[in-house]
């Protein structure tokens, strides 16, 4: 029997040949924390008698969350990360410097590694064939000092897109269609393999989305097969050498194939307060919306600017909503200051904001006033999550969102486009 690509990369790290299902003890590549849980991943690191690293040079702490720190208590626990790094020798990305999961798709992760970080959406570096997952701080904290970790090997799920896109539709909304499909805890502990015509077509950028936001259906990772697509990505961030061919074999067991007919999905919104309470735009009233957010590891892009750019191109945003753009790197926030995008942006009304977590995280900034409603290209829309219990938010894509925030109310992107 073939193996599926989760089989291959952990029967690698294991050194030995495993299926899913069994468990297995597996050199990691990369761990990584940031401001959030980096605090508590020294803490359980002392806990465990050591402050050592097994490799300092894959081990990686990030401060995103907090960009600028809004508190002294949050200050404080930056600055203990600054010192933590700079005695430990690991690497350290200052704030500004973008979103953890953007970053390691820009500058660590390549087809076949293993990597672990304290944060759910890890799992984005498998659209570039890792095996990347999210580990609470005790978990990571071990896997930096040992330099290995444990899995079960983990069933999965084939997801099969065939069919061409529409106009004003993209990977957001094939990941917020699944998830409606698979409900928030569908896929728990599985791995999903996007697969298919529609896929291979996708730029990186969107690849990013679909593996970003498969924990939201409870998966354990995602992956897209390296092709074309990976091999120049890779090259245009100076990692050619790299590149490897990793897909699963034909004969691998799936334990199930989920179809989905690209060519008929029209633009996703996820309702609140669940991210699997998906419905095709049509569906949904015109709700009006106070803040829209462009920005987070799922959306944040320069290709997502340039969506919502181009829609605003012009134009100026709704009188009664505030549109927030948070680009997802500094790399990104730079090449779209130097090509327009930015200006166009704030020609139309928004406010930028510096390369971090922002919005999404609902701890910096833009928190929305009781009962307002936000419409974000965040993955995530429980009660809460935008930093106000008593706020409503909804999920779509950068062209949904800018559409928004153009109207003032939940808007198909193909009445502007």
């Amino acid at each position: 029997m073939g193996k599926t690509i989760a089989e291959k990369i952990i029967s690698e790290h294991a050194e030995r040949n495993v299926s899913a299902g069994e468990t297995a003890i597996v050199k990691v590549d990369y761990t990584f924390t940031h401001d959030a849980s980096g605090p508590l991943f020294i803490k359980q690191l002392k806990e465990l008698g050591t402050t050592k690293l097994h490799n300092p040079k894959h081990t990686i702490i990030f401060i995103d969350h907090a960009v600028p720190s809004p508190r002294k208590e949050i200050s404080n626990e930056q600055n203990l990360l600054r010192k933590f790094a700079a005695e430990a020798g690991c690497i350290f990305h200052e704030a500004g410097s973008g979103i953890c999961h953007q970053l390691i798709a820009e500058y660590y992760a390549s087809p076949g590694q293993i990597i672990v970080g304290t944060d759910s959406h890890t799992v984005t570096a498998g659209a570039l064939t890792a095996f990347a997952t999210g580990m609470g701080a005790t978990d990571v904290a071990v896997a930096a000092a040992l330099g290995k970790t444990w899995f079960r090997v983990p069933e999965t799920f084939a997801i099969q897109v065939d069919g061409k896109l529409q106009k004003g539709v993209y990977g957001k909304d094939i990941i917020l269609h699944l998830i409606g499909v698979l409900g928030a805890d569908g896929a728990t502990y599985k791995a999903l393999e996007f697969i298919g015509s529609t896929i291979d077509t996708l730029p990186m950028s969107e690849r990013l989305v679909l593996c970003n936001m498969v924990v939201e259906a409870g998966a354990k990772a995602g992956f897209i097969p390296s092709d074309e697509v990976t091999r120049r990505y890779l090259a245009e961030r100076g990692r050619a050498k790299e590149f490897r061919e990793i897909r699963s074999d034909s004969d691998a067991n799936y334990e199930r194939v989920i179809k989905i007919d690209a060519s008929i999905l029209e633009p996703q919104v996820a309702c609140p307060h669940s991210v699997d309470n998906v419905k095709p735009i049509s569906k949904v009233e015109p709700v009006k919306v106070d803040i829209v957010f462009i920005g987070s590891c799922t959306n944040a892009r320069l290709e997502d600017l340039h969506i919502a750019a181009a829609i605003l191109n012009g134009k100026k945003i709704h009188p009664e909503t505030r549109l927030i753009v948070t680009p997802a790197s500094k790399e990104i926030y730079s090449k779209a200051m130097a090509d327009g995008t930015l200006n166009t942006l704030m020609d139309a009304g928004a406010l930028i904001t510096p390369p971090g977590c922002g919005l999404c995280f609902g701890a910096l900034g833009g928190i929305p006033a009781d009962a307002e409603v936000v419409f974000t290209t965040t993955n995530r829309n429980f009660v809460g999550r935008t930093g106000n219990p008593n706020a409503f938010t909804y999920l779509g894509s950068p062209a949904t969102a800018a559409a928004t925030a153009l109207k003032g109310r939940i808007t198909d992107p193909r009445e502007v486009m």
